[in-house]
């Protein structure tokens, strides 16, 4: 008969690792043989049924409210700036958390779609749409507000309106879990994103090469040149242009934004003229709804070209992608939110496109880019130079600029904080 080894024995022969895992078995009470019997707590109930949470979940939190803040600056002029009129949203729940938000676009016409009362079905205002909710499921309800707006919805200053709580929504759960959005995707420590302003051109070539300079400055090695003068006439242009360059230096990555003022064929023949200035991109040459003059420019055109700060939902991203364009720009304030974006993102990348985020307004949009771009390994954020108030102090931590890099905000959420004073000073009531 052979002994059978004590319990002992098979321990002390068994390596490290197992022997980690036999004490722990044993302070579990899995192991009662051999004369063992570990002690259970009071409140033991027996193995844990299949099919029920090791740990029960937390109480979810429900939707009590959704503000729309209204904040414009005075004497708003009609230039291609963003920072000057703002939609801030702010989403509260039962547990107290507050998420923050933004729409870049129409303001009074998003406050109204997001106050609007209950309607008939697929017409109601978001605030009704999400009240009651609880707030961890984003995706359900960005659908259940798409759904539910669908009559007078789908594209639009309804999907504008549905960023802005689309990115509060994000910032929530940050905040309920401790971890910055970021984090939430799966992103880890990320580094300073590299950053890229952007300028008008100057009235005249000289003004232009004053202003590249100046950007060199401050450190930048991206520095994008748009509207002003160009578009009009191609030898104003290719000045423009070549002063730029010569301003930024050949080691610098440039763009031009044309403001949709070509037609496919137009734009194909100052790609061409603008070739040898080695641009990074040509931006938005044709209208926004062009999507047959892109599709004949895209595939021709010796530059790369962007397009999209101004499309909304996945699905007309995927069409620009279909058209041929190379970068695509969403702006998380307007397309649909981050819940959007990372699906632009994962587009992209299935695509073999770039997707670099458009942000001209204030510090929700910067940090809400700056979380997309770290959790989506993206290389390129915009960052607006823009002296309003709504950019520069409305969000108290505003992320600075560093040697043409800007760091991530590492605090729950979004990891941004607003100035009472600025909202109270500027809101429009």
């Amino acid at each position: 008969m052979v002994a059978r080894p004590c319990a002992w024995s098979v321990y002390r022969n068994r390596a490290p690792r197992r022997r980690q895992l036999f004490r722990a078995k044993r302070a579990m009470g899995a192991c009662r043989g051999n004369g063992w019997r570990v002690a259970m707590p009071a409140n033991y109930n027996g193995p844990r049924q299949p099919g029920t949470p090791l740990f029960p979940p937390a109480r979810a939190m429900k939707i009590t409210d959704v503000e729309a803040l209204h904040l414009r600056i005075p004497g708003v002029e009609e230039i291609a700036d963003g920072t000057q009129d703002v939609l801030i949203v702010r989403v509260h729940t039962d547990s107290g958390l507050v998420g923050i938000g933004e729409v870049s676009s129409q303001s009074y016409v998003c406050k109204a779609i997001i106050e609007a009362p209950r309607s008939a079905e697929r017409r109601h205002g978001l605030r009704e749409i999400v009240v009651g909710q609880p707030a961890e499921d984003i995706d359900a309800l960005w659908q259940r507000m798409y759904l539910h707006t669908n009559r007078y919805g789908r594209r639009g200053a309804a999907i504008h309106a549905i960023s802005g709580v689309d990115l509060a929504l994000w910032d929530l759960r940050g905040k309920a879990l401790g971890q910055p959005v970021y984090q939430l995707w799966g992103a880890r420590d990320p580094a300073p994103i590299r950053a890229y302003a952007s300028y008008l051109f100057g009235d005249t070539p000289d003004e232009t090469l004053r202003l590249a300079r100046e950007a060199r400055e401050l450190g930048l090695t991206a520095v994008k040149f748009g509207w002003g003068p160009f578009g009009a006439d191609a030898d104003v242009d290719r000045d423009h242009v070549a002063a730029a360059r010569r301003g930024v230096g050949d080691d610098c990555e440039l763009m031009v934004d044309a403001g949709c003022k070509w037609d496919a064929p137009t734009a194909l023949e100052r790609a061409r003229l603008l070739a040898p200035f080695r641009l990074a991109w040509l931006e938005e040459p044709l209208s926004q709804d062009d999507l047959k003059g892109y599709g004949e420019l895209c595939p021709q055109s010796p530059l790369p070209i962007a397009a999209g700060e101004g499309e909304v939902t996945r699905y007309g991203f995927a069409e620009l992608i279909e058209r041929g364009v190379h970068v695509l720009q969403p702006d998380v304030a307007i397309c649909g939110g981050l819940s959007v974006c990372r699906e632009v993102s994962q587009m992209c990348r299935a695509a073999g496109r770039r997707a670099v985020p458009h942000c001209f307004s204030t510090g929700v949009n910067l940090a809400a880019s700056l979380h997309w771009m770290a959790a989506t390994g993206g290389d390129l954020v915009e960052y607006c130079l823009r002296p309003s108030p709504l950019l520069r102090k409305l969000v108290s931590n505003l992320p600075p600029l560093v040697a043409g890099r800007v760091s991530v905000p590492r605090g729950p959420g979004l990891g941004i904080e607003l100035d009472d004073a600025v909202i109270e000073q500027y809101r429009v009531r």
